[in-house]
C-alpha cells in the first residue's frame, strides 16, 4: 500500500513537470508595457540630435541624405502640384505625355541614385553609431576579396528583393475588403522596424533566420517601434510614401542602436521570485511568435530559386525556405557562372548553415525545446 507521503511528493513533482502560464490580464498588461517601451524608444530625438552632434561622419551623412531626399520630395511634389494640372486634357499628344517623359528621365532615375546613395550613407552612420557605442573592436572589417565582393553584391540584391516582395505583400494586404487598410498599416510597423534594427543584427552577426525569429517573438516591442514611421509613409501617396521615409531612416537607425527591445526572454517574461526559478509562460491565448514575415520569405525564396542559374542541379536533397533565402542573402545560394568563368581556382563551396531549433509560429513551445535567452 503507498503511504500518503509517498503520494503527495509523485504530485508535487507531477505538478512541477506541468508549465505554468501567466494569466491573459498580466500577459496583455506585459505586452502593453513592452508596446509602450517601443514607441518611447521611437520618439528618443535627443539621442539622435545628441549623436549627430557628437561626431562629424554621422552629421555629414545625415546631412547629405536629408538634401537628396529633400531634392527627391520637391522632384514628386513638383510634378504633382505644378507640371499635372498645366497638362491635364491638353489637346497635344507633347502635353499629354510630358508626365512620362518628366518621369523617365528625371524623377525615375533621382529615386533611384537617392535609394542607392542613401542606403550607402545609412549604411556608414549605422556603423559609426555601432562603434561609438561597442569601442572600434566592433568594427573589424574583413580584407576586400573577390568573392567579398560577390557576397556585398548578392546582399545587396536580396535586400531590395525582400523590399519589393514587402510591398507586394503590404498593397496585398491592403487589397482585403473591410479590414485590409488596417492589416496593411500593421504589416508596415513590423517591416520598418525590421529595416530600422536591420544594421544592429548585422554588426552582431545575426543571420536572416536568427534576425526573422528575434522581432517575431517581441512583435509588440516591434509593432510599437515602427508605428511613428509607418505614419509618416501614410502622409503621402506612391514614391513620395517611400521618400519620406528615407528622410527620416537615418533617425530612426540611430534609435535603433541605442534602443534595448524587450522582453529579454519571451518564453520566461516575468520570471518566479521563488527560489525553485519556475519558468511562467505567457499566456496560450496570446501568441509568443507572431509569423510576421512568412509570406516574404516564402516570396524571397521563390524568387531566388527562379533567379537561380543552376545553383542546385546537382543538389539532391530539399532545402528549407529560411536556407535557401539565407543562402541567397550571404552569396552563396546562387552560381554567376558568367562571373566565375574569370576567376582561376575552383569555386569556394557551398556551405548550409545550421539556423538551430525552431518553434511552432503559434509561438506554444515545449518546455524541453524551451530557446535561451536571447
Amino acid at each position: 500500500m503507498q503511504s500518503p507521503y509517498s503520494y503527495s511528493h509523485q504530485h508535487q513533482l507531477s505538478r512541477s513537470a506541468y508549465p505554468t502560464f501567466l494569466s491573459l490580464q498580466e500577459t496583455i498588461k506585459l505586452q502593453l508595457t513592452w508596446a509602450s517601451r517601443g514607441v518611447l524608444e521611437a520618439f528618443r530625438w535627443d539621442v539622435v540630435v545628441k549623436t549627430a552632434a557628437s561626431d562629424r561622419e554621422i552629421r555629414s551623412n545625415i546631412l547629405k541624405s536629408l538634401l537628396l531626399n529633400s531634392l527627391s520630395l520637391t522632384s514628386i511634389y513638383a510634378f504633382d502640384l505644378l507640371l499635372q494640372p498645366l497638362v491635364h486634357n491638353h489637346p497635344s499628344w507633347l502635353h499629354r505625355n510630358v508626365g512620362w517623359f518628366y518621369r523617365v528621365l528625371w524623377l525615375f532615375p533621382v529615386v533611384g541614385v537617392s535609394y542607392y546613395l542613401n542606403s550607402s550613407w545609412c549604411n556608414l552612420i549605422a556603423k559609426r553609431s555601432f562603434v561609438l557605442q561597442h569601442g572600434n573592436r566592433a568594427a573589424h572589417q574583413q580584407p576586400v576579396t573577390y568573392h567579398g565582393m560577390l557576397t556585398m553584391l548578392a546582399t545587396s540584391a536580396y535586400r531590395a528583393v525582400m523590399i519589393l516582395t514587402s510591398v507586394v505583400v503590404s498593397l496585398a494586404l491592403g487589397s482585403i475588403p473591410f479590414v485590409g487598410s488596417w492589416i496593411s498599416f500593421a504589416f508596415m510597423c513590423w517591416v520598418n522596424a525590421y529595416y530600422c534594427f536591420e544594421f544592429v543584427w548585422v554588426a552582431r552577426n545575426s543571420s536572416l533566420a536568427q534576425r526573422v525569429r528575434y522581432l517575431e517573438e517581441r512583435w509588440a516591442y516591434y509593432f510599437a517601434f515602427g508605428f511613428p514611421s509607418a505614419v509618416i509613409c501614410t502622409c503621402g501617396s506612391g514614391l513620395a510614401n517611400a521618400a519620406f521615409f528615407a528622410l527620416m531612416f537615418p533617425a530612426f537607425i540611430i534609435m535603433a542602436m541605442h534602443a534595448r527591445p524587450v522582453p529579454q526572454d519571451p518564453y520566461n517574461p516575468a520570471p518566479s521570485t521563488e527560489s525553485t526559478n519556475t519558468v511562467r509562460f505567457p499566456s496560450p491565448l496570446i501568441p509568443i511568435r507572431m509569423p510576421v514575415f512568412t509570406i516574404v520569405i516564402w516570396l524571397n525564396d521563390l524568387i531566388v530559386r527562379v533567379l537561380s542559374v543552376g545553383g542546385s542541379a546537382g543538389v539532391r536533397h530539399r532545402r528549407t525556405t529560411s536556407d535557401t533565402t539565407e543562402q541567397a542573402e550571404e552569396g552563396t545560394g546562387v552560381e554567376l557562372r558568367n562571373i566565375s568563368r574569370t576567376v582561376r581556382g575552383p569555386p569556394p563551396a557551398v556551405q548550409a548553415r545550421s539556423l538551430g531549433d525552431r518553434l511552432p509560429s503559434n509561438g506554444k513551445a515545449a518546455i524541453s525545446g524551451r530557446r535561451k535567452k536571447d
